[in-house]
C-alpha cells in the first residue's frame, strides 16, 4: 500500500512517496475490465434464463396450482435463492479479504454454472411429483449462495485494479457484461419460444438455456483462473505482518457501520431498479397486459442491447462530473416519469409500449453505469468485498430478489397494473436521501484505504504535490480508541 501501516485499517506514520503511488498498465486494466465483465455476463447468464423462462417453469413445476398463481409461485422459488445470498457474500466475502478476490471469483462463477446445468437435468412435476420443486429449490439456494460472492468481488476486483481517474468508465463495463448476460438469456429463451411454441417448451424446450451453462462455466472459470491479483490487494499484502490479524464480522460492524448502512439503502433502489426492469417486466408485459411471451420478451431485449452505450456513456461522465450528480438525476427522473412510463406501457400501442419501457431502461442505465465504480468506494481495502458481500446480498435480499415477487402478489391482490411504478417511485425517493446526504463524491479519487491509482508514471508528480489530498479517506479512520480495543492483542498503536 503505502511505506508503512501502523495497523491493519491501513493507517499511515509517514508521508506518501513515490513508490507507494500504485501505477495500473492501461492494456491490462481494460483486459482485466474485459475477463471479469466477461465472467460476470456468464453468471447472469445463467440466473436470467430462469427469470425469463418464469411462466414456463411455473407451469413445469407447479401443474397442479391454479394458472393465476403459478408465476407467483415461480418468482418465490426465485425469490428464495436469495436467502442464501447473504450466507454467500459472508462466506465468499471474507475470504475474498483474506485470500485474495481471483481466487474467490473462479470458484463462485464454477458453482453457478454447475447449479444451472443441475436445473436443466431436474425431471419435471409430472415425473418425480413434489420432489421436482425440492430438487429445484435447493439448486436456486446453491445459485443464490455463489451469486453472493459474485458480483461484490467483480466490482471489488475492478475497482481495485482501473486508475482512479478512469474507475467510473472502466466499472461500467462490468454492467455491459450484466446486461449482455441478461440479452443472451433473453434472445435465447425468446427465439425458443419462437421456434418450439409455447407447448414444446414446457415439454423440453426450458432445459436448453440451462445445459449450455456447463460449458460457459467451463470457459469463465478458464479465464478468470489467469486473472492476476488486484494491485491493491496485493499492496495491502506486501506490508502485512507475518501474523497479521484478520477482520472479524464484529469488527466491520463496529468500525464501519456507517459506509455499512449507506451501501445498503443504494442497493434498495438500485436493485429494486435492475430486477424490475430486467426480471419483472417481460412477465408484466405477458400476464398483466396480455402481451405474448415472444413479444414481451423481445422489447425487454431491445431495451436491453440500446441501454449498452447508455451505461458506458454514464461511466465516462462519472469521472468528469461526478457520480453523484448523475444518479441524483436518474432518481429524479425515475420519479417524475415512472408513472407516464407504466401509462404508455398499458395503451396497447406496440411503439408507445416499447417507449415506456425504454424511459425505465435509460434511468436504470445511469444507475448502472456509476454506482459499481460508487459502491467499492466506500469501503476500505482490507474489508471491501466482505464489507461490499455482506451488505450488497443482504440488501438484495431484501428488497432486489424479492421485487418481482412483491410485484406480482401486489397487482394479483390490488388489480391495479400500476403498483411498479408506485413502488419505484418510494424506493427512488429513499435514494435521494441517501445519495444526496450522506454519499461522499470519490471520482478522480483513491479508493479507501489505498493508494492513489494512475493510468501513467509521469502523473506521480502531480499526485506527490498534495498527499493529503491524494490520501483524504485518512480523516475516516476508525479513532485510535476505537482500534486500540480492536486490535490491542494484534497491533501497536501509538
Amino acid at each position: 500500500m503505502v511505506s508503512k501501516q501502523r495497523n491493519s485499517l491501513g493507517k499511515f506514520e509517514s508521508k506518501l512517496k513515490k513508490e507507494d503511488v500504485i501505477v495500473v498498465d492501461a492494456k491490462a486494466a481494460k483486459r482485466t475490465v474485459f475477463v471479469t465483465s466477461l465472467g460476470n455476463a456468464i453468471e447472469w447468464f445463467d440466473f436470467g434464463v430462469y427469470a425469463y423462462l418464469a411462466v414456463t417453469i411455473g407451469k413445469v413445476f407447479f401443474p397442479e396450482i391454479d394458472p393465476s398463481y403459478q408465476l407467483i409461485y415461480a418468482f418465490a422459488t426465485f425469490a428464495i435463492a436469495f436467502i442464501a445470498r447473504p450466507i454467500g457474500g459472508y462466506v465468499f466475502g471474507m475470504l475474498g479479504d483474506r485470500v485474495g478476490r481471483k481466487k474467490i471469483l473462479a470458484l463462485t462463477l464454477i458453482m453457478m454454472a454447475a447449479s444451472t446445468l443441475f436445473i436443466g437435468l431436474i425431471p419435471s412435476y409430472s415425473t418425480i411429483g413434489v420432489a421436482a420443486p425440492v430438487l429445484l429449490l435447493i439448486a436456486r439456494l446453491v445459485q443464490g449462495f455463489s451469486t453472493g460472492g459474485e458480483y461484490a468481488g467483480a466490482m471489488t476486483y475492478i475497482a481495485e485494479s482501473t486508475p482512479d481517474k478512469k474507475r467510473g468508465y472502466l466499472a461500467s463495463g462490468l454492467e455491459v457484461g450484466t446486461l449482455v448476460g441478461f440479452s443472451v438469456s433473453a434472445a435465447l429463451v425468446t427465439l425458443l419460444t419462437f421456434i418450439l411454441g409455447p407447448e414444446k417448451m414446457v415439454e423440453w424446450g426450458w432445459r436448453i438455456p440451462f445445459l449450455i451453462a456447463g460449458p460457459l462455466g467451463i470457459i469463465g472459470f478458464y479465464l478468470r483462473s489467469r486473472l492476476e491479483e488486484t494491485p491493491a490487494f496485493k499492496a495491502m499484502e506486501e506490508v502485512k505482518e507475518e501474523e497479521s490479524h484478520q477482520v472479524s464480522i464484529k469488527e466491520i460492524l463496529t468500525n464501519h457501520w456507517k459506509p455499512l448502512l449507506i451501501c445498503i439503502g443504494i442497493v434498495l433502489f438500485y436493485n429494486t431498479a435492475l430486477y424490475m426492469v430486467l426480471t419483472y417486466m417481460p412477465s408484466y408485459l405477458t400476464q398483466e397486459l396480455g402481451y405474448g411471451e415472444t413479444k414481451g420478451l423481445a422489447y425487454s431485449l431491445l431495451v436491453m442491447v440500446l441501454i449498452i452505450p447508455i451505461i458506458l456513456a454514464a461511466g465516462y461522465w462519472s469521472d468528469r462530473i461526478g457520480r453523484n450528480r448523475i444518479v441524483i438525476g436518474a432518481l429524479i427522473g425515475t420519479i417524475l416519469l415512472s408513472i407516464p412510463a407504466f401509462i404508455m406501457m398499458g395503451t396497447g400501442h406496440d411503439f408507445v409500449v416499447f417507449l415506456g419501457l425504454f424511459i425505465l431502461g435509460i434511468m436504470l442505465a445511469a444507475f448502472q453505469g456509476t454506482l459499481p465504480a460508487t459502491l467499492p468506494s466506500l469501503f476500505f481495502t482490507e474489508v471491501r468485498y466482505g464489507s461490499l458481500a455482506i451488505t450488497y446480498n443482504i440488501s438484495t435480499s431484501l428488497f432486489g430478489g424479492t421485487t418481482p415477487l412483491v410485484i406480482a402478489s401486489l397487482v394479483s391482490m390490488t388489480h391495479n397494473s400500476m403498483v411498479p411504478a408506485y413502488l419505484l417511485m418510494v424506493v427512488c425517493v429513499i435514494g435521494l436521501v441517501v445519495v444526496g446526504f450522506f454519499v461522499k463524491e470519490t471520482a478522480g479519487r483513491s479508493l479507501r484505504g489505498s493508494a492513489p491509482t494512475v493510468e501513467h508514471a509521469s502523473e506521480i508528480a502531480e499526485v506527490l504535490k498534495n498527499p493529503d489530498k491524494a490520501l483524504w479517506w485518512k480523516e475516516e479512520l476508525p479513532s485510535e480508541k476505537a482500534v486500540e480495543s480492536d486490535y490491542k492483542e494484534h497491533a501497536t498503536v501509538k
